[in-house]
């Protein structure tokens, strides 16, 4: 290039340093710490399972599976509602808990995952004091942080009917087996999952005549029911699903009660038309005998038959069926 020149070191290192005052000038008022907003990494998109109406549906099928479990150890029928499911971390969900507490951490193989039931001390004690015929009003909660053996042994009993209403609840959904793993009495020492990771808590109160009312919680870690989050969204298997079985059974029941016309049909004289045209009441059209008479129904083939009486009707016996390629199913 004409007049062109090169650059002596001197000039460089004056470029070099006003570029590098430059830059530290624009990072300083790009990266203002006043506007950097925290992020969690666990975060989850809690739109996924929509508003959970297939999971209030199953937690209402619940309370009505649980009230058998409450009735021979209560001797009344209590009152169980659900509450709309919560979504939080695990954290905050223990922040929220009594530190005692009946804790059973069950395994749901077909959703390889786990499920909590939380069932509050106060309670436990009420049943185990009902149970063996104490006072339905009378509650001996103990404040000593650990269950009793008998205490331990109600709660094996309601984790065992509670589980099986659990799985009854699903049956509509997904056939499911909920497995025991590990009880606790302190709920921050469950191994569930992560303290950031994200629950869904379904929440269940129980009301009975002349008692404070209870709680006991089922949760379940998001990611157990991610596979399923589009049968969870869903508003019309739920309604349905309860009488699906039932509703097929009636459909193929009508179906078979269907009438049907059977014609057999004897032969096929041949004739011209001239006969035809010249015959009158009396006359006689000659055919050959066939074998068996064909059995139709819709005007398709479906048997072979022989001709007979029963009784004083007559009547066809089936002899083969003709397959739809037309062979012979003897």
């Amino acid at each position: 290039m004409v007049g062109s020149r090169k650059l002596s070191n001197d000039e460089v290192e004056a470029l070099l340093s006003g570029l590098d005052e430059e830059s530290t000038e624009e990072s300083t008022q790009q990266f203002d710490p006043t506007e950097v907003r925290e992020f969690k990494f666990g975060t989850e998109d809690l739109s996924l399972l929509g508003d959970y109406y297939a999971l209030r549906m199953i937690n209402e099928k619940m309370c009505r599976f649980t009230r058998s479990v409450f009735l021979p150890m209560l001797r009344i029928m209590p009152r169980i509602s659900s509450f709309p499911p919560e979504v939080k971390s695990f954290d905050e969900y223990v922040e929220s808990c009594d530190n005692f507490v009946s804790v059973t951490n069950s395994r749901i193989e077909e959703l390889r995952g786990n499920a909590l039931l939380v069932i509050e001390a106060p309670f436990v004690s009420h049943l185990t004091n009902s149970y063996y015929g104490g006072s339905k009003v009378q509650s001996l909660f103990s404040q000593s942080g650990e269950f009793t053996a008998t205490e331990q042994r109600i709660i094996e009993i309601i984790t065992e009917g509670m589980n099986a209403s659990m799985e009854a609840a699903w049956k509509d959904m997904l056939q499911t087996k909920f497995e025991v793993q590990s009880r606790e009495e302190n709920i921050q020492f469950v191994s569930f999952v992560d303290g950031a990771d994200t629950v869904i808590v379904c929440a269940f109160m129980v009301q009975m005549p002349n008692h404070d009312p209870v709680s006991f919680d089922v949760v379940y870690p998001l990611q157990t029911l991610k596979p399923i989050s589009s049968q969870l969204r869903s508003r019309v298997q739920n309604e349905f699903a309860q009488d699906d079985r039932s509703w097929k059974e009636k459909l193929q029941n009508a179906i078979l009660s269907i009438p049907l016309t059977l014609t057999a049909e004897i032969g096929n004289p041949k004739t011209s038309i001239g006969k035809l045209m010249k015959s009158s009441t009396g006359d006689t059209f000659a055919m050959a005998t066939p074998e068996h008479v064909l059995v139709k129904v819709a005007g398709e083939r479906v048997f072979f038959a022989d001709i007979g009486k029963v009784g004083p009707n007559a009547a066809i016996s089936m002899k083969k069926r003709i397959m739809k390629n037309g062979e012979r199913d003897g």
